[in-house]
């Protein structure tokens, strides 16, 4: 088949030219964009209330944006500092534990305490006993004994002994609830405050029954710590005055804390032998707060002595 007059084969050009010249941002600017971009997604989503539309805006309908420092809210880092020392509790000046069984002392003293009392007859008998030879004691008193005798801890605080807390029914503490254990301390509290004026500092639970983190809380609320002892004669047993003293002064150790109960009247038969004996062993007698004043630190651990290095030279 011919072609028409005067044309020819199609002919297909393939024209290259150059691109035109970039005009979007250049890398440089792309890279910055995209951090500021990133920065302000960041502060937008921890204070998303900082966009905000002001009605006394200079020109209507613009938003102000409030950018906080992306540091806000940041604290130096406190690496290697020492925590702050625990708070003493009230009534304190010396460091103390939320219980004592005897304190680490060098001095040959010991503590002797009187539980369950004040008693009409057996007490003031006891107290006759300790002025005649200037020994101070601490009494244990329980509340509900104090309403029938309170000139009997007047006179305790005359003659230098110390008083103090022993609940007000002798109750076991564990079994109590932490408000009712504290409801029945304050009361005790008050009662021996309105007998002598003085308030306890200390506290023995009845029968030594007391929970850990109750003695913590004590401590924290009333300033109170727990005292136990070291000795224990079991004179509420009833054994017998040579005994309850035999058992006193075997027993005896510097720091010590003596338990007795002014309470039965064998006990307090036991008590002369068990002073004199004491006092001419070279034992002096204090109050359990001057006995905690007493406390001295524990000793540093010694440092492990390294062995000497020894050198093999071949020979």
């Amino acid at each position: 088949m011919g072609h028409p007059t005067g044309s020819g084969p199609a002919t297909l050009r393939l024209e290259i030219r150059p691109a035109p010249p970039e005009t979007g941002p250049r890398p440089e600017m792309r890279s910055l964009l995209c951090c500021l971009s990133a920065a302000f997604a960041l502060v937008s989503c921890q204070v998303p209330s900082s966009v905000s539309r002001r009605a006394a805006s200079p020109l209507p309908g613009e938003i102000k944006v409030s950018l906080p420092p992306l540091v806000a809210g940041l604290e130096a880092p406190t690496w290697g500092q020492a925590p702050p020392p625990a708070p003493q509790p009230e009534g304190w000046t010396v460091p103390v534990r939320d219980t004592y069984t005897q304190v680490r002392t060098s001095r040959k003293v010991v503590a002797i305490t009187f539980d369950d009392g004040p008693h009409g007859e057996n007490t003031p008998r006891l107290l006759d006993m300790l002025k005649a030879r200037n020994i101070k004691a601490t009494f244990y008193v329980v509340g509900n004994m104090v309403k029938y005798n309170p000139h009997l801890l007047a006179r305790m605080i005359a003659e230098g002994h110390e008083i103090g807390n022993h609940t007000v029914k002798h109750n076991m503490l564990d079994r109590m609830s932490d408000e009712a254990l504290l409801a029945e301390l304050r009361a005790a509290h008050d009662q021996i405050v309105e007998a002598c004026g003085v308030a306890p500092r200390t506290m023995r639970p009845p029968g030594g029954a007391i929970k850990k983190d109750q003695k913590a809380l004590m401590l924290r609320e009333l300033g109170y710590p727990t005292i136990m002892w070291s000795v224990d004669p079991l004179d509420w047993k009833r054994p017998g005055p040579s005994v309850v003293a035999s058992r006193l002064i075997n027993g005896a150790a510097p720091g010590g804390i003596l338990l007795v109960h002014d309470l039965h009247k064998p006990t307090v038969d036991a008590m002369p032998e068990t002073f004199d004996r004491l006092l001419a062993m070279g034992y002096e007698f204090v109050t359990v707060t001057e006995l905690i004043a007493l406390d001295e630190p524990e000793p540093e651990p010694e440092p492990k002595k390294e062995e000497a290095e020894t050198v093999d030279d071949g020979q």
